[in-house]
């Protein structure tokens, strides 16, 4: 009889835990998103002026979205003009980054403008080597917000696939164990 017993035991510890017991969520901080590639934008460097052409693109120096495959790439969106929230954002970024050790040289930073404001040179000086371009709007309505983009941290794998967003004001500490999690598993980028 104690045999059967010993048997049984796992069985209805499994079915028990099956009816009654539901885990936590995932255990990443950030928020998943159905990867979704990224076009090849052209992405206008902020002293680029406007065209007068339609399409309302920069003329100037540009550079495309493309170049930063093969890295892993924290995304700020908003305005040239940047706010508490925007430095706030930009600092938790660097040191994200920075939080990486020895791997952080495999994350970038970028900063996507979405008006056609210029940034502020003294507070760039803070955030050296941070990509900025000017996005086209079309880019910028892929990233998903339930209200403003400018609210999150968008993380871009080395694959050019949108995949994560990091709540608003988020804590630098879970979010870059997610990115050090990703780096750790990760064969690309």
């Amino acid at each position: 009889m104690a045999l059967f017993a010993l048997a049984a035991l796992p069985v209805l510890a499994s079915f028990g835990a099956y009816l009654y017991w539901t885990p936590g969520s995932g255990s990443n901080y950030g928020e998943l998103i159905q990867p979704r590639p990224l076009p090849d934008a052209a992405l206008f460097e902020p002293n680029g002026e406007p065209s007068g052409e339609p399409s309302g693109e920069p003329n100037g120096a540009h550079w495309m979205l493309s170049d930063l495959r093969g890295r892993w790439v924290l995304v700020h969106i908003g305005a040239a003009r940047c706010d508490e929230s925007c430095n706030s954002d930009l600092f938790l970024m660097r040191q994200m980054r920075l939080m990486q050790g020895k791997e952080m040289e495999r994350v970038e930073r970028l900063w996507l403008l979405s008006d056609e404001g210029q940034p502020d040179t003294g507070m760039l000086g803070r955030y050296e080597g941070m990509r900025i371009g000017r996005a086209p709007a079309g880019l910028l309505r892929l990233f998903p917000a339930d209200g403003d983009p400018a609210e999150h941290i968008y993380l871009i794998d080395p694959l050019g696939n949108l995949m994560l967003r990091f709540p608003a004001a988020a804590d630098g500490r879970k979010a870059a164990r997610d990115i050090a999690r990703l780096l750790r598993v990760s064969h690309v980028g």
